[in-house]
């Protein structure tokens, strides 16, 4: 399984994401325009989350607009088509990592530096749901976020440095 925390080729994940996002917008029948798709190249460059003024602040500086409903509204597309989600424990969003396939996401949350791995957890949704039904709950979406330290900061803060 690959996660943001271990190494692999990021541009190819980025070009990858772009080519399933352009695929999905086809198959809904909507466009992918250029301030929503700057808005995905923006949360594609890392694997962290951003907060909407920080997505703006880089729309601004690409001549998107100044005003906070062209990041909210490009936003609230990504995440209704299932292309980024929000994370509340940080007010913030990121891409998704599993865009175009059925999935409850469950994200691994550095306090530190803010990085996100959103990664497959079907036995932890199936305990949910499970738990949910005895309760004669029935769930139409969950999302897990598990806070702690991605391995660089573990590193970090095993050798005594803070960062």
């Amino acid at each position: 399984m690959t996660n943001a925390f271990q190494p692999h080729n990021h541009s190819q994940c980025s070009a990858h994401a772009l080519t399933q996002a352009a695929s999905l917008c086809a198959k809904q029948g909507v466009r992918l325009t250029p301030v929503r798709q700057r808005t995905l190249e923006i949360l594609l460059e890392d694997h962290r989350a951003m907060g909407a003024y920080e997505v703006l602040d880089r729309l601004i500086a690409d001549g998107f607009g100044k005003q906070p409903p062209v990041a909210y509204r490009a936003l609230e597309f990504l995440v209704d088509l299932g292309l980024v989600h929000r994370i509340n424990r940080l007010n913030a969003f990121a891409a998704c990592a599993h865009a175009g396939e059925a999935h409850a996401p469950t994200f691994l949350i550095c306090q530190t530096c803010h990085s996100i791995a959103e990664i497959p957890a079907p036995r932890l949704q199936d305990a949910i749901n499970a738990t949910a039904t005895e309760c004669g709950f029935r769930v139409e979406f969950a999302s897990v976020e598990a806070i702690g330290l991605c391995p660089k900061c573990q590193h970090t803060a095993g050798s005594g440095i803070t960062a």
